[in-house]
């Protein structure tokens, strides 16, 4: 396993921080033909659909947080949708089909949510977008090691399915890492939206071509799925730490526990005291824990009434509550932390962080899911398609701790599922300071937090916030996952606390951050995870 070399990105103007350097670099150029930053998201996300389709792409949907230079935020939420044909018991015979082929595909939000961002806030011309794009999956490029590493994995679907090998074995074998790749009918795909605009994605032939391509795999999605989709703006998660304005996303993603945990976590004062740093472990992992269990409540908002719930959750009185019931002294059993339903394991992601001269930010986060998503890739159209619809729950037994999968997140016609994603975006005393987000599924709630404390309890720089090694607990299963680079004591304390401790190596990458920050001189930095090979750009 290798990495590359991080790199901290210094700025005057603007940076763009994504997973794959193509992507960073075309983002800044976007803004130096003056672009915003919204602009600047757009053309990025569009490049790592076609560069790290295993992740992210027009097959997909996600969540963004924009920043307006006047200093309002909001949100766009296109996640996908589940089919007006879905059900709660779809998958009771065969869960495996929530995964896999044409009944896992979801209704894509990407190119209606760009659209929306772009037509409220844009600069530059639609076109002018997608064209970095159009080029680069028509003339090609060379494989990177993130797209090598992911089809040695899938060697034999690449090898032995058609509509894959077409792409990424044309002579028989997997490419490999520094060949030449290209992705033609994405190219005219793409081409087509940048000319014509959104509705070329979701009626019309290119509509069609996905509807029936998923059809002949099993799926029930249809041409009136597609032309009903509608991205949401919303009004952003507000809370505050240590004197910071925190906007995330709300419900259906993770939003709401993200500003648990930093409530929690405010009054420990966390790195002010570097010979009890073990006992910091412990109580970060404790409150992960109490924050994994308020998660299982969370749903999509326009199906259940959320409102009450969450804002309890987001309260600095529940955080109270919940620290006296966090003990110094050791840990406990997963039911004292009082999970409601079973927990849902997302997959997946990834995200970018952009920042423009005029301070305008986003946070975008994208995904097509597990990784290849459905495992459909639509020949004609060229897109790799989401198997969303595993990120319900489904009815059915209990889990290892007796907990029934939640109701809240039951597959019904319309509705979004829940989701892992939290792109933030961090105000000083009113001014512009950090937007960040991750990738990594389940993970992105904890690695962006921790990347948040790094920066504002440990003084470290944007780059080594990023890099730091992470601890993980999701409550269930009950183990507390450590990356190496923690010390030997912290890892002895947590045993002796009574955790179920695994240490894995940090270049397992199992969550990547990318993150844009200005400090009070008005310098911007950027920094994207070398243990997914990001780098990040600026100018």
């Amino acid at each position: 396993i290798e990495k590359n070399t991080p790199t901290l990105i210094k700025a005057k103007h603007g940076a763009v921080a994504t997973e794959e350097i193509h992507c960073s670099e075309i983002g800044v150029q976007v803004l130096k033909d003056g672009g915003n930053a919204v602009d600047a998201a757009v053309a990025s996300c569009l490049c790592i659909g076609t560069v790290n389709m295993f992740s992210a792409g027009i097959g997909g949907g996600g969540f963004m947080t924009i920043r307006l230079p006047n200093n309002t935020v909001e949100v766009i939420d296109f996640r996908e949708t589940a089919p007006a044909g879905a059900s709660p018991n779809m998958y009771k015979k065969n869960p495996i089909l929530a995964q896999k082929g044409g009944l896992s595909v979801a209704v894509p939000g990407e190119v209606r949510g760009l659209e929306l961002a772009h037509s409220r806030y844009g600069k530059l011309p639609w076109e002018r977008l997608f064209a970095p794009s159009v080029k680069m999956a028509r003339e090609g490029w060379t494989v990177g090691p993130e797209l090598a590493k992911r089809l040695r994995v899938y060697k034999t679907m690449m090898e032995t399915e058609p509509d894959w090998s077409a792409v990424f074995a044309p002579n028989g074998t997997i490419l490999k890492e520094g060949q030449w790749i290209k992705r033609e009918a994405l190219a005219n795909t793409l081409e087509t939206i940048g000319k014509e605009g959104a509705d070329a994605f979701y009626t019309g032939p290119i509509a069609q071509n996905m509807v029936d391509y998923i059809k002949k795999n099993g799926g029930i999605l249809d041409m009136d799925d597609m032309k009903a989709y509608k991205p949401l703006i919303k009004e952003p998660m507000v809370g505050y730490y240590q004197g910071r304005k925190i906007y995330t996303t709300p419900a259906p993603t993770s939003g709401p526990i993200l500003i648990s945990l930093l409530n929690i976590l405010e009054r420990y004062d966390l790195g002010r005291f570097k010979q009890n740093a073990n006992i910091e472990v412990h109580r970060l992992v404790e409150a992960m824990k109490f924050g994994y269990a308020q998660r299982t409540e969370l749903g999509d908002p326009d199906f259940t009434d959320l409102e009450s719930k969450i804002q309890s959750i987001i309260s600095k009185d529940t955080a109270g509550l919940i620290r006296a019931n966090i003990s110094d002294a050791h840990t406990f059993p997963v039911e004292y932390y009082n999970p409601r339903w079973g927990p849902i394991d997302n997959h997946g992601t990834t995200h970018m962080s952009t920042v423009d001269e005029q301070n305008m930010a986003v946070a975008l986060t994208s995904t097509v899911n597990l990784v290849f998503g459905s495992k459909l890739l639509d020949p004609k159209t060229g897109i790799v398609l989401n198997d969303e619809m595993d990120d319900f729950s489904i009815p059915g037994t209990p889990n290892a701790f007796g907990l029934q999968p939640s109701p809240f997140n039951y597959p019904e016609p319309g509705k979004r599922p829940l989701s892992s994603c939290v792109p933030t975006v961090v105000e000083r005393d009113g001014q512009f300071e950090m937007a960040l987000g991750g990738s990594g599924g389940s993970r992105i709630l904890t690695s962006v937090l921790q990347v948040i404390l790094n920066v504002y309890n440990h003084d470290y720089n944007l780059m080594e916030a990023v890099e730091a090694p992470r601890v993980h607990h999701q409550l269930m299963p009950d183990v507390v996952d450590i990356e190496s680079g923690y010390s030997a004591s912290d890892v002895n304390f947590l045993s002796t606390r009574g955790h179920n401790v695994t240490v894995s190596d940090i270049l397992l990458a199992k969550s990547e951050v990318q993150a844009v920050m200005r400090d009070t001189e008005g310098t911007v930095f950027a920094a994207s995870d070398s243990k997914k090979h990001g780098i990040a750009a600026g100018y």
